[in-house]
């Protein structure tokens, strides 16, 4: 019998989550029978026979960090071959790597297995980890040097509505990018709505108000790497419809619960202006469009 067929062999298949949040990310660290120093890897790990991978990262990440993840759709394949000094065995990990996500207000991990793989979990700075500074097992690396932001292009509609020397304007919440700064009121366009029709639909949520859309004053786009929301590293481009508009009387006041808008206000020109409030450019380069007419 040749050395080769006496050797015991083990193939693994696993499935692990890179998770990104605020230039930092999520690692757990190995237990000390696995790693006799500090070692930090990716949450995840084997998958059940006849478990989705997908389903297996949910579980792992969970089990290791407390947190729930959401997977995304990108994965890569990543393969490692290595002979166990312990057992003997010709090991072949196979590794399935997703992109993965997990709520801005989720708690801070910890470990929720008993006696598995790991010890710790923790949010460690990425540019510590691609340093070398903290001490990480090659799939990190590799997975990191692969990641890429999820790309995301949104159309939205929104209005410029001056009357009396005010403005109409709507403070973002924070479910939203920019919290506690002030944009026009409007959002985004739903697959195969009308613009003018997304426009007065999310002026009506954001003021309560009813909007009469009149001509379209400008573009305006904004470029952007961050983190989403939800949770997700995303490299956001925004496409701006500009509208001028008129609403009707009344108190402006926020309809819809849990959105990215929190207060609606009319705020003097002369306050934009001088930068005693602060707007986005959305608002800015309304002004503009309107001051060339």
């Amino acid at each position: 019998m040749s050395e080769t067929e006496a050797t015991p062999r083990r193939q693994r298949v696993a499935a692990y989550a890179v998770i990104i949040r605020d230039d930092q990310v999520l690692l757990s660290r190995l237990a000390p029978y696995l790693a006799a120093g500090e070692m930090w890897t990716l949450p995840g790990g084997g998958i059940d026979f006849g478990e989705h991978p997908r389903d297996a990262v949910v579980r792992e990440v969970h089990e290791e960090t407390g947190l729930p993840v959401t997977v995304g759709e990108r994965a890569w394949i990543d393969s490692a071959r290595r002979h166990a000094s312990d057992s003997g065995t010709d090991m072949h990990s196979v590794r399935i790597i997703y992109d993965g996500w997990v709520p801005l207000d989720a708690p801070e991990p910890r470990v929720v297995e008993v006696d598995g793989s790991t010890v710790d979990a923790r949010w460690l700075p990425l540019a510590d980890v691609e340093s070398g500074q903290v001490p990480v097992v090659a799939m990190v690396r590799d997975a990191l040097a692969r990641r890429h932001p999820a790309q995301l292009q949104r159309l939205a509609a929104y209005a410029l509505v001056v009357r009396d020397d005010k403005i109409l304007l709507a403070r973002i919440s924070p479910k939203g990018f920019n919290t506690g700064s002030w944009s026009l009121p409007g959002g985004g366009v739903d697959h195969g709505e009308p613009p003018a029709t997304a426009l007065a639909r999310e002026v009506a949520e954001e003021t309560g108000l009813v909007a009469t859309v009149g001509e379209l004053l400008g573009l305006h786009d904004v470029h952007f790497t961050g983190t989403a929301p939800n949770g997700r590293a995303e490299d956001f481009h925004g496409v701006h419809l500009i509208f001028r508009a008129t609403v009707s009387d009344g108190r402006p006041h926020v309809i819809e619960v849990d959105g990215t808008t929190d207060r609606v206000e009319w705020v003097p020109l002369a306050a934009v202006e001088s930068g005693e409030v602060e707007v986005l450019d959305v608002v800015r380069a309304a002004l503009a469009c309107e001051a060339q007419r």
